[in-house]
């Protein structure tokens, strides 16, 4: 992969939440076996932003590419500004991916929050393996859920958590979970959660991968900013990740 950024035109920006934006650009050549899991370093020219945005697959088909973003900084705020026609330069794909070819049986994929973005992908790369029987999809939300239309022809079943009530479960989407009752689990969030998710999964003997997606600055390995912890050592999140097996992290 080039070191060098691409630039591309996009095709939509549209905020489906509060200050959750579903980005869709359109790459100069088709992207093909691009596993769910992987990531763009995302910039825009003449920003006060020094530094590119990690931001993970959220779909992909054909020569065109769908993120979905929070802002929560000058640099997804920048994004958010971005209409139909203008270019927003990348670099990627990077990192390793979810490990689909590994997905027997039964599924469990789990998601906090904006971490619903790389499961869009997942789920729809799951839904054609003939060796997975069931997919199950638990996302929790503070407020109230977004971005989920898009799993209703995919995931087999849907559950829900909200922190206020408003829909689903009141309170934490891993309290509802049965764990052993599943082959394997995907799972993209915030971090107690994803090591909640860990633990629970360990408890039962069941595997699972996890993205831990954070904070990066170069995407490639070369800074250590997102440096996190594991049985073998410290990890690069972007160049040995984002997807890590679950019984190797250290919370």
């Amino acid at each position: 992969m080039s070191a060098n950024f691409t630039k591309v035109k996009v095709i939509r920006n549209d905020e489906v939440y509060n200050n959750v934006f579903s980005l869709c650009v359109e790459l100069n050549e088709d992207v093909e076996n691009l596993l769910p899991g992987k990531f763009y370093m995302l910039k825009l020219e003449d920003t006060e932003t020094l530094l590119p945005r990690p931001i993970s697959i959220c779909s992909f088909n054909s020569n065109k590419l769908e993120f979905l973003y929070e802002v929560v900084g000058k640099g997804t705020k920048s994004f958010s500004t971005l209409s139909k026609g203008q270019y927003i330069n990348i670099i990627g794909p990077l990192g390793n991916g979810f490990p689909t070819n590994e997905a027997k049986g039964k599924i469990a994929v789990i998601s906090g929050g904006i971490g619903i973005a790389p499961m869009k992908e997942l789920i729809k790369s799951l839904k054609d393996s003939n060796d997975v029987d069931i997919i199950h999809l638990y996302s929790g939300f503070r407020e109230e859920p977004y971005f989920m239309e898009g799993f209703k022809d995919t995931a087999d079943k849907i559950y829900i958590a909200t922190d206020s009530g408003k829909e689903g479960h009141k309170g934490f989407i891993t309290d509802i979970i049965d764990y052993k009752s599943y082959d394997l689990v995907f799972c993209c969030g915030p971090f107690l959660m994803m090591k909640k998710v860990v633990q629970s999964c360990k408890e039962c003997g069941v595997k699972s991968y996890i993205s831990m997606e954070g904070h990066m600055a170069c995407g490639v390995g070369a800074c250590l900013v997102c440096t996190c912890k594991t049985k073998e050592g410290n990890k690069r999140t972007c160049k040995d990740g984002p997807i890590f097996l679950g019984e190797t992290l250290e919370f």
